[in-house]
């Protein structure tokens, strides 16, 4: 007797799933750093889309790596194709650490945050230039074109410090603005961003 069933067949019998949602998430733009000061997605340059096309967008990370120690990666939004990375927002972040020796800490810090500020929103903290502290991760733009409600974001990213130190970000907030936001732009809070890709996909409901 099948334990497990679609429609109402044994799995080892369906050929077929229509019922499941397939190509749910789209690849849209890959950017490859090296040595940039900048890394930014603009809509409706390059191929890069970030309008109604999709309700949700994801920004994947892939060993970003910086030029300098002790060095913020960071990102801002724009309500003009990018001319100006100045929109307010508000956010809330929080670290969970491990070191290899096995002390562990769950910490917040509100000089982290932003509190209607147009200034950029920390991702990973403290990275190094050394190959073994790159960081990776995910962010999260809700329905950007809406010009209605404010527009939601947050990130998970998890980074090495000192090469000793697993450091796990979690950021998430709020533009407050109901403008269109239609591209983003990813720095450090000085020096280049040395190596690493970001992917942009957009993400459909179903």
């Amino acid at each position: 007797m099948a334990l497990v069933k679609y429609n109402n067949n044994s799995l080892s019998s369906v050929t077929s799933a229509a019922g499941f949602p397939a190509g749910a998430m789209t690849l849209i733009k890959t950017l490859t750093a090296s040595s940039s000061s900048t890394l930014s997605f603009v809509d409706g340059s390059s191929d890069v889309v970030l309008d109604s096309t999709y309700p949700i967008y994801m920004f994947k990370f892939i060993n970003i790596h910086c030029s300098n120690d002790d060095e913020n990666f960071q990102f801002n939004l724009s309500a003009d194709s990018g001319s100006n990375y100045n929109v307010t927002k508000t956010t809330s972040l929080f670290t969970a650490d491990h070191h290899e020796g096995g002390g562990a800490n769950l910490q917040y810090n509100p000089s982290r945050d932003l509190a209607q500020s147009t200034g950029n929103v920390n991702l990973a903290h403290r990275l190094g230039s050394d190959n073994d502290q790159s960081a990776s991760g995910t962010l999260h733009l809700f329905d950007p074109s809406n010009t209605t409600f404010v527009k939601h974001f947050f990130g998970i990213f998890n980074h090495s410090l000192a090469g000793d130190t697993s450091i796990n970000n979690y950021v998430a907030g709020y533009a407050n603005t109901t403008s269109a936001i239609d591209a983003v732009q990813f720095v450090m809070s000085a020096g280049t961003i040395d190596s690493g890709t970001i992917k942009l996909y957009g993400i459909k409901d179903s």
